[in-house]
This record gives C-alpha cells, structure tokens and sequence, in this order.
C-alpha cells in the first residue's frame, strides 16, 4: 500500500468515560456534590480526534461492544474527522474518573470490548507516515495488533510512537517484560511521564534507538536519545487547571502533528505542550477554545 505522508493510525481503546468532578475532599460513606459528564474515552481514540482537531488526516482502530454506547462514541469519532475502523463485539468499555478540587485523577477502568481487539485487517493499519500505539493493548490479544502495526510501521517508513499509559499496567505486566515489549516494537519514539519512566525504568530504552519523552508536569520534558538525556523542553506556565484527563493524550496528538509536519523532536514538543494546554479546564478529554488558555501541560 502507498504510504501517505499525512496519515496518522492511532490503534487502542475507544471508551466511555464518566467524569466526575468532586466539589470537595470525599466524604465517606454519605452523599458527595459533584458534577458529572459523560464522554468519549480511550487513550488512542482521544490521540486521533485531538489531531484530527488540527486538520491532520487521521485513521482510529479500535473495538467497541455492540451497543448504544459503541454507535455513540463511533458516531463521534466521524464527526470529529476521524476515520473510525472499529470491530463491534460484546460490551463498550466505561472508565469512571474521580477528580478531585485540585485537579488529580483517580481512574476505575473497566475496558470490555476494547481489551479484546484482534484479527485486524493489515488495511486498517497501514500506509501512514506515523502510527500511535497506546501501551493499554499490550496485554491479552491486542498484544498480536500491536505487533503487526509496528512490522507494517517499519515496512511503511512510518514514525512509530507508543504512549507508557500507566504505572498500574507497568506493574501489572511486571516492569522488566513491560520494557522488553516495548523495545520488541522498536518505536521512534515512547511517550511517559516522570512516575512510569521511574516505574518501568524507561529511559534505559532510549539506548535501543528509541527517543524517550519524559514528561514532568509543570516541569521541562525530558528528551532521552542514544543512552543519555539530549535535550529538555520547558513548559508553559498553565493559567487554569482543573481536569487533567487527556492532557497527555493531546500532548501525543501535538507532538505527532508537528512530526508529520516535518518538526524535529524539540519542536514537536513544544507543540506537544500547546495542545495539551487546551484540556486542562473542560471534564475528561475536550478541547478548551484556543482563546481560553494561555499556558500548557503535558503529563
């Protein structure tokens, strides 16, 4: 298949999530004020639509159960510019998010449906100039998709980019096999912020011809190339933060766009830390107008 230079494949999880926005420090066992929303979830999905967002041709593969809630969030997806190749079997995946008054995550994932991705048509993921993979999938049958990715990656000449995800996969998966996956991929680059990198000792990957980007909250990005650190990337200080869900979904979506654009890995960063800036105030993984935020974020 011929590669298109624009395309970016993102392959992983399309969920529900259930955010909820806690009005004060938990009180056990009574009633708690809250706002809740409810919104497209998923690690790869919110990759493809915050890219998508920036005119950037994008393709999502992914599973969803056979359901109301499945259409919904493929439905989505379309609208939002994506190219939406997604199997349909048993139940849509939910994430429930517990935010609390100063912005930190708790998460309770049940991905369903979006665990069991398999048997994926080479068509769905090849010809792109990059591929987003999201960590997530490493476990189970996914595992075999991610694999087949990367070959056709590599077989495109495509930019191949996996996201760390999360400590709780890292040390469920264990952190010496949880590397040793990774460095089977051979990405170009791995997304992680400071607490996975520490977990999983994941800039030992950057002497495998892998450029770790490390992100640190409000503190410089870390880029790590050929064994040592080569360069950092400052953040911008964030004017307003209050849900962190997604910001480094749109990190990825930024870096990947400015790559594709031909950006070095410095710049990508930075365009990195722009996007992301743009989630920080809105529930779960939405994207602020542009006018709002004058800072960013990437962890």
């Amino acid at each position: 298949m011929a590669t298109d230079r624009g395309l970016l494949v993102c392959v992983g999880d399309l969920v529900e999530d259930v955010v909820v926005w806690a009005a004060e420090t938990a009180r056990v066992g009574t009633d708690n004020v809250a706002r809740v929303c409810r919104a497209r979830g998923g690690a790869a999905a919110n990759v493809a639509a915050f890219a998508a967002s920036s005119g950037t041709p994008v393709r999502f593969v992914g599973r969803v159960g056979a359901d109301l809630v499945g259409e919904a969030l493929i439905r989505g997806l379309a609208a939002a510019g994506v190219d939406a190749k997604v199997q349909k079997q048993g139940r849509t995946g939910t994430i429930v998010i517990l935010v609390d008054p100063q912005g930190e995550r708790t998460m309770y994932p049940d991905r369903a449906a979006a665990a069991e991705l398999a048997d994926v048509p080479d068509g769905w993921l090849s010809g792109a100039g990059a591929v987003h993979l999201s960590a997530y999938s490493l476990a189970g049958p996914s595992l075999s998709v991610l694999r087949r990715a990367s070959q056709l990656a590599r077989s495109d000449g495509a930019v191949l980019t996996v996201d760390a995800s999360s400590v709780a996969l890292i040390e469920a998966i264990g952190p010496a096999r949880f590397r040793d996956l990774i460095r089977s991929l051979r990405p170009t680059y791995l997304f992680a912020n400071g607490v996975e990198a520490d977990a999983g000792s994941l800039r030992d990957l950057a002497t495998s011809g892998t450029t770790v980007v490390v992100k640190n909250g409000v503190e410089p990005t870390e880029l790590h190339f050929d064994g040592m650190l080569s360069a950092t990337v400052p953040v911008p200080p964030a004017s307003d933060v209050r849900d962190t869900t997604g910001a480094g979904d749109a990190f990825a979506a930024g870096f990947l766009t400015a790559v594709l654009d031909d950006a070095d890995a410095v710049a990508a960063v930075a365009a990195g830390h722009t996007l992301a800036q743009r989630v920080l105030a809105e529930p779960g993984a939405a994207l602020s107008p542009k006018t709002e935020m004058n800072g960013a974020t990437g962890d």
